[in-house]
């Protein structure tokens, strides 16, 4: 079995699959662990009491396949054929086969581009408001965007929060109506119109943003404790295109939870789960994938 990706998705998939036997390849990236990487402490994970960190969860998970004998390269697929069995999957100057293929390549989020953001990640900038929120309550907090994500994370502060004030660069939201008419009526939610971020305040923790307006050209500052980006997500499935179906957003079909429209070839996690985007369901999902990939293999 070829696993595609080394996220909770994929690395649960992978410690059920070489548990129950199955000589397992993990094809982990260049750039291994999924999202949970670039996070610090991760609170909401089933199982630790005092929570752990995002690498530290993902090391474990590692570890764990690993003493079922899964095998991991460190290296990005860089093609695919799902035309013929055995699948196929190029990595570098390699090509490896197998029976079956898991993808699990999750999702990336859209970033602003500002080296301040990259440099303040886990230290009050982040893209998953469920996830850190609870780590500013009582702080001010700015969400960008004007999507259904970034309203969606704007009214989840608002639970910790004392103040949000949402950047969006134009003068009305995208979101859907109905997010568009609870963030109105919550009062510690505030908007800032027609407005763009520049720059990220702070040398070891965000403490603030600078602004500026876009029909003007006019800068400010606002002081705030943390930077939540709601500008959407990438699933990374450029690979992919042309070998299984794919949604017009780029996410992977799955019908009957994890079967794409190749039989034989599965899909788990954020690459096909637009809508929770969780560890622990990517972990749930992994889990199916591998049940479902096993029981395809079972029956020849």
């Amino acid at each position: 079995m070829i696993i595609i990706g080394s996220g909770p998705a994929g690395l649960t998939a992978a410690i059920y699959a070489s548990r129950d036997g199955l000589r397992t390849l993990v094809v982990a990236g260049a750039m291994w662990g999924g999202q949970l990487m670039l996070t610090t402490e991760v609170d909401n994970f089933p199982g630790f009491k005092e929570g752990i960190l995002g690498p530290d969860l993902m090391d474990n998970m590692w570890k764990q396949a690993e003493r079922f004998d899964a095998e991991m390269i460190f290296d990005d697929a860089t093609a695919v054929d799902f035309s013929s069995k055995p699948f196929k999957a190029s990595v570098g100057s390699k090509l490896y086969e197998g029976k079956s293929v898991i993808i699990a390549t999750g999702a990336s989020a859209k970033w602003l581009g500002l080296e301040s953001e990259k440099r303040l990640r886990g230290r009050g900038v982040s893209v998953c408001a469920t996830c850190d929120g609870a780590f500013f309550k009582s702080k001010k907090v700015v969400v960008v965007g004007g999507g259904d994500t970034a309203i969606d994370d704007a009214l989840a502060l608002s639970k910790f929060a004392t103040e949000v004030k949402v950047i969006h660069r134009r003068d009305k939201l995208r979101a859907s109506k109905i997010l568009q008419e609870r963030a109105f009526k919550e009062p510690k939610i505030e908007f800032v119109w027609n407005s763009t971020v520049q720059e990220i305040l702070g040398r070891d923790k965000v403490e603030g943003v600078r602004l500026r307006k876009v029909d003007s050209g006019e800068e400010s500052e606002l002081t705030c404790d943390a930077v939540f980006l709601g500008i959407g997500h990438k699933p990374n499935t450029e690979i992919f295109k042309g070998q299984v179906q794919l949604d017009k957003a780029g996410y992977v079909i799955a019908k009957d939870t994890t079967k794409t429209s190749v039989e034989g070839v599965f899909v788990a996690g954020d690459v096909q789960d637009y809508w929770y985007r969780q560890a622990v369901v990517a972990a749930g999902a992994g889990c199916k994938a591998a049940m479902d990939a096993k029981r395809y293999l079972e029956r020849g």
